[in-house]
C-alpha cells in the first residue's frame, strides 16, 4: 500500500496510527501517590501538551509529529483520564492538584522548566501555570481556552455566553456522569472523516477514564451562578504568549477573548481561524502545528 505524505500526517491517518505509536516512550510520574501518566517523543527543549475534555494525549498526535525533530515532546493523560490515576473525590480535581501535576512531570523529566501547551481544561491549567508557577514555563501556547478573567466577563455579561455553557452548569450537577457513556463522548471530539481506528482507540480510551472524575473538574473549578467578574488582584502572565482559536467553538466565544493583552506582561500572539471549531487542533491540524512551531522558533 502506499501512503503519502499527507495521508501519514492527517489527524486519523492508519500511518500516523501505527508509526506514532510504536515511537512514543510511556512513563509515569507520581504526585503524591497519584500516577500520571505521559507519552514523549523526540529531543531538545521540553514541550509539555495538556489535553482538554473529553480527550487524552493521543488528541495531540499530529503536532507530536510535527514538533519531535525540535523538542522533546511530552504529552499527559490528565488525573481521572485514561492510563493516569482516577482518585476519588471532588477535592482530588482541585486546579492547584492539576498544576502540581505539571510540575511533577517536568521535575520527572528532569527539567527545570518547559514550554506549556494546553488545549481547553489543558488551557486553564497552563493559564493558572503561567500565573502561579512563572520560573517553570518557558513559553505558553494556548488552543481554544480565553484567560479566566475574560471567560468569567464574558459568563457575567453576555447571555449568549451564558446560554451556551448550559453544558457546563449540567455537568456541576452531581449524578450528570451517570448519564455518559464513552461512545457518547467519543462523538464530540472524533470527527465523522477520522478513520474508525481512531474513534476506536478514543471509545477504549474513555472507557479507561473515570466519568465522574472528569466531571470533577467543572464541579470544582467552573464558574457558578451568579457569575460574577474576577475582581480579585491580577497576576499577569510573564512568558511570551500564543493563543490560537477556532471561532466556530460553540462552548466558548470569541468575546471572550478581548482585553486578554491587559492580563500578560510579555508578548502576545492571537491566531484566530475562522473554520474551526472548539477541537481547532483537530479541525485544522496542519495550519496549527505550522502556527506553533514558525512562533517557537522565530
Amino acid at each position: 500500500m502506499n501512503v503519502n505524505m499527507e495521508d501519514q500526517f492527517s489527524p486519523g491517518g492508519v500511518a500516523a496510527i501505527a508509526d506514532l505509536e510504536s515511537r512514543v516512550e510511556h512513563g509515569y510520574a507520581n504526585n503524591n501517590g497519584v500516577k500520571i501518566h505521559y507519552a514523549s517523543l523526540g529531543q531538545g527543549p521540553l514541550l509539555v501538551m495538556i489535553h482538554g475534555f473529553p480527550d487524552y494525549w493521543y488528541t495531540w498526535h499530529y503536532q507530536m509529529e510535527f514538533l519531535a525533530p525540535y523538542y522533546q515532546v511530552v504529552a499527559i493523560d490528565m488525573r481521572g483520564y485514561n492510563l493516569s490515576d482516577k482518585p476519588k473525590g471532588v477535592e482530588n480535581y482541585d486546579i492547584r492538584l492539576l498544576l502540581e501535576d505539571v510540575q511533577t512531570v517536568i521535575h520527572h523529566l528532569r527539567r527545570e522548566k518547559a514550554i506549556i501547551v494546553g488545549h481547553d481544561w489543558g488551557g486553564m491549567v497552563a493559564w493558572q501555570f503561567a500565573m502561579h508557577i512563572p520560573a517553570m514555563i518557558e513559553k505558553l501556547i494556548i488552543l481554544n481556552l480565553p484567560h479566566p478573567r475574560g471567560l468569567a466577563r464574558e459568563l457575567a455579561h453576555n447571555p449568549q455566553q451564558q446560554q451556551n455553557s448550559q453544558y457546563a452548569r449540567d455537568f456541576q450537577q452531581e449524578e450528570t456522569y451517570l448519564s455518559l457513556t464513552p461512545e457518547m463522548l467519543c462523538s464530540l471530539v472524533t470527527k465523522p472523516t477520522m478513520q474508525e481506528a481512531v474513534k476506536e482507540k478514543y471509545i477504549q480510551a474513555l472507557q479507561r477514564s473515570d466519568m465522574q472524575a472528569m466531571l470533577h473538574y467543572y464541579q470544582r473549578n467552573y464558574p457558578r451562578e451568579p457569575y460574577a467578574e474576577d475582581t480579585s488582584p491580577v497576576i499577569k502572565v510573564q512568558a511570551p504568549v500564543l493563543m490560537i482559536h477556532g471561532l466556530q467553538d460553540q462552548y466558548l466565544l470569541a468575546g471572550a477573548l478581548n482585553n486578554t493583552w491587559e492580563w500578560v506582561e510579555n508578548d502576545l500572539t492571537l491566531v484566530t481561524i475562522p473554520t474551526a471549531g472548539h477541537f481547532v487542533h483537530h479541525d485544522n491540524p496542519d495550519l496549527v502545528a505550522r502556527t506553533i512551531k514558525s512562533w517557537l522558533l522565530r
